[in-house]
C-alpha cells in the first residue's frame, strides 16, 4: 500500500515535480494525495493539476490567526488521509496544530548543511560566509525553523567562481534526489527517531 503524501509548497514546485516523477515511476512506495499552497500563484499548483492531484490554496491572510490557519492545513491533510507531510519549498513555519497531528511525520528540506545557515536564505548566507562546502539537509520539522532531527544530508564543494545562482542550481539537483530518497526510507519503514538522531535501518 502506498504512503499518502501531503505536499506543502509556496513557489515553482520543482521539488514537488521530483516527488511526483519518482512516485509515478513506482520508486517510492508513495503517492501525492494533495498539494497545499499558501500562494494562489504558485506554479506548483499547475504541476499538481497536470498530474490530476488535488490542490488546495490556503492563504494566511484568509485566517484570523496562525492557529486557525494551521488548523485548516491539518484538516485538509486529514481529509485526504495523508500519512506523511512534506514541506517542499514551503516558506512558512508550521504550527503545533499540524506538528502534533503528525509527530515525526513532517519532512522539511533546507538548502544548507544544518545547523549552519538556517533561515530563508541558506544558499546566499553560506556563500557570503565564504564556506568551501555547502549542501542540503532533509529533516523532520518541529516548531523551530530548521531545527528538527536530520534524516539525510549531502555536501558539495563551493567553486571559486560560484554565484548564488550557480550554486543554487547544483543545490537543487541534490534536493531533487535526496528529498524523494527520504520519503522512500519513510515508506519502507526504515526511519527511527531517537532523541535528536534519526537512525536508518538496513
Amino acid at each position: 500500500m502506498s504512503v499518502k503524501l501531503g505536499v506543502l509548497i509556496s513557489g515553482s514546485g520543482s521539488n514537488l515535480q521530483a516527488i511526483i516523477d519518482r512516485c509515478e515511476a513506482g520508486e517510492l512506495g508513495a503517492e501525492v494525495a494533495v498539494v497545499i499552497s499558501n500562494r494562489a500563484d504558485a506554479y506548483g499548483l499547475v504541476r499538481a493539476e497536470q498530474h490530476g492531484i488535488a490542490r488546495v490554496v490556503l492563504p494566511r491572510k484568509a485566517f484570523a490567526d496562525e492557529a486557525s490557519y494551521n488548523s485548516a492545513i491539518r484538516d485538509t491533510l486529514k481529509e485526504h488521509d495523508v500519512e506523511l507531510v512534506v514541506m517542499a519549498g514551503y516558506m512558512r513555519l508550521l504550527g503545533k496544530e499540524v506538528l502534533d497531528a503528525y509527530p515525526n511525520r513532517v519532512v522539511n528540506l533546507h538548502p544548507a548543511l544544518l545547523p549552519s545557515f538556517a533561515g530563508a536564505h541558506g544558499v546566499k548566507d553560506a556563500l557570503d560566509y565564504g564556506v568551501k562546502v555547502a549542501g542540503v539537509t532533509v529533516h523532520f520539522a518541529n516548531e523551530v525553523f530548521d531545527e528538527g532531527p536530520i534524516i539525510l544530508q549531502e555536501a558539495l564543494a563551493v567553486r571559486e567562481d560560484d554565484t548564488e545562482e550557480t550554486l543554487a542550481v547544483r543545490i537543487h539537483e541534490i534536493e531533487h534526489r535526496i528529498l524523494p530518497e527520504a520519503i522512500k526510507l519513510y515508506a519502507e519503514g526504515r526511519l527511527e527517531v531517537v532523541g535528536r538522531k534519526v537512525r536508518i535501518r538496513a
